[in-house]
């Protein structure tokens, strides 16, 4: 759910005259994410469980990639 909030927000902010302080505070909140994905990765999961967190950290990291430039 917060991702796709995420995902949402940076498509509806995507004018070229963007704040840099905004667009940093966005970058920070993906990483935020990013970490907390992982922290759940690394505390153990079931194969579906898994499979749903690697898909979560692949758009996340691609929405990274877009965002923190």
């Amino acid at each position: 759910m917060r991702l796709v909030l995420i995902l949402f927000t940076f498509s509806l902010s995507a004018d070229a005259h963007a704040d840099p302080q905004k667009d940093r505070v966005k970058c920070e909140e993906i990483k935020q994410e990013i970490r907390y994905v992982q922290s759940q990765m690394r505390a153990g999961y079931t194969r579906a469980k898994g499979e749903k967190l690697r898909a979560k950290l692949r758009k996340l990291r691609a929405v990274r990639k877009k965002a923190c430039r």
